[in-house]
């Protein structure tokens, strides 16, 4: 090229990138002000409960008529639960309201010195315990469904195990469950190698939310650090963009300190004993029996999440002796929230699964059905919208499935005209058949007849679970 034309060309290069500079700098201000104004957790609702810090909180119905079965959600105690209501388009809440369900959540706050010996067992057998009591009053309803998320998942497996009558089906969304050595940075990070968790909160007393939030960045420092802010900058002018960022930013910078105890407990027994996994785990002397959990459980899970992979998730569908279904979407941890495709095809899934079991009249019959793998359609546009960054949308571009794996799912179209066997009794699924078959129970006809206390000695279940099995055997029986 000619260098007096290579030169102009610079000059007029610049020239350009000088004039995108001064247009975004006059950008900025507004912006700025955009970013000030943000709203979230805007779905209207009400305190229908409180104890010490923790609120429950009850939606404001959207449609004419709501399944018999109201949705309990159990938040995590880590960062503000608006993540589940970040904006009218893409908020858990307002889907399932949408979807219509009776909706509840609790809102845990933030503990003070005087929490900071609050236990596992106060959270669970406690909080979570009186706020089911009081959806159940509100409902009338024995039992409900509890959706929990992240490590309010967890806890409601605790709770479930516990409390198996008060829980009619219990969703499990991002829950940390397994810690087997291949369940990411996070646990490798906590392993008791590495990290005494005892030694922070002795000296804090309850675990800062900086000291938390700081461990969550470094696990992905050039995007929490510099690439969001370039995002930022090369869309200043896009009201919409710098809207949904300030989102994120409003959550991700509103984090809770979290009970020392309990953090020690959960850091301790979850992730370096790995003692839910093992079926080891106890609260306040009590045996966390996974055996006794016996209603219908949704998975749902990440593919990309590196907070909590899927092998800490679907791993513990193997102790589960119940019905177990696992929704595996592409995306991360947040986006099971807030990600746009997620909304799209996710949570329509999730929503299904739940209507076919929260009416009352002939759910029975609904829950043994078969569920469908589902294909969902791919979206090959590529986003640039700070709240699908944020939930990894990026990778989603080549990803079109949800994988839904229902182990207790027979294959067989004639189900409903088959001769009721053992596996017909809800809470008697193909390993506990298998026990009672090697015990000499082989059908209806032998459960009813045996000794309660033999079976339960058998299974290893307690003699209340057997005698709920006899009587609805002889139910089946006509007996």
């Amino acid at each position: 090229m000619n260098p007096f034309v290579r030169a102009l060309d610079m000059q007029r290069k610049q020239w350009e990138r000088s004039t995108e500079l001064i247009e975004k700098a006059s950008s900025t201000p507004s912006g700025a002000e955009t970013m000030a104004e943000v709203k979230v957790g805007q779905t209207p609702s009400e305190v229908v409960y409180e104890e010490n810090k923790l609120k429950l909180l009850h939606y404001e119905a959207t449609t004419e008529e709501q399944h018999d079965v109201p949705i309990l959600i159990v938040y995590a105690l880590i960062n503000r639960p608006y993540i589940l209501d970040l904006q009218s388009d893409r908020s858990v809440v307002r889907t399932l309201l949408d979807n219509g369900f009776d909706v509840y959540l609790i809102d845990w706050g933030e503990p003070s010195k005087l929490d900071s010996s609050l236990t596992l067992d106060d959270y669970v057998n406690r909080y979570v315990d009186n706020c089911v009591d009081v959806v159940r009053e509100r409902s009338g309803q024995d039992s409900i469904n509890v959706l929990g998320y992240c490590m309010g998942g967890t806890m409601s497996v605790m709770y479930a195990a516990h409390h198996p009558d008060k829980v009619r089906n219990l969703g499990l969304m991002a829950a940390g469950l397994c810690f087997g050595g291949d369940s990411g940075v996070l646990e490798l990070w906590g392993d008791d190698e590495y990290y005494t968790p005892g030694a922070v909160t002795d000296t804090f007393g309850n675990v800062p939310a900086e000291f938390l939030d700081i461990g969550f960045a470094l696990m992905d420092p050039v995007d929490n650090f510099v690439t969001k802010y370039l995002r930022l900058y090369d869309n200043i002018e896009r009201e919409e963009f710098v809207e949904n960022f300030a989102r994120m930013e409003q959550w991700i910078g509103d984090g809770i300190d979290v009970a020392g105890t309990t953090y020690q407990q959960f850091l301790e027994e979850i992730y370096q004993k790995n003692s839910l996994m093992k079926n080891e785990l106890h609260l306040d002397g009590k045996h966390v029996d996974l055996a006794e959990i016996d209603m219908p459980v949704l998975q749902i899970i990440g593919e990309y999440d590196h907070l909590i992979p899927p092998e800490a998730s679907k791993g513990f569908n193997e102790v589960l002796d119940t019905e177990v279904t696992t929704m595996e979407f592409p995306t991360g941890h947040i986006g099971l929230s807030v990600s746009s495709k997620s909304h799209a095809e996710l949570w329509p899934q999730v929503c299904e699964w739940f209507v076919e079991r929260s009416d009352v009249d002939g759910a029975e019959a609904e829950a043994a059905a078969e569920p469908e793998q589902s294909q969902l359609p791919s979206d090959e546009t590529e986003s640039d919208d700070p709240v699908d960054d944020a939930a990894e949308a990026e990778q989603l571009d080549d990803a079109d499935e949800v994988d839904v794996d229902d182990s207790e799912a027979s294959g067989d179209e004639d189900t409903e005209d088959a001769e009721p066997t053992i596996e017909t009794v809800n809470g008697i699924g193909p390993k506990r058949a298998e026990r009672l078959r090697e015990s000499g129970i082989e059908s209806l006809e032998d459960l009813v007849d045996t000794d309660v206390d033999y079976v339960a000695a058998e299974v290893d279940v307690s003699p209340d679970r057997v005698e709920d099995w006899v009587s609805q055997a002889r139910d089946l029986l006509d007996r």
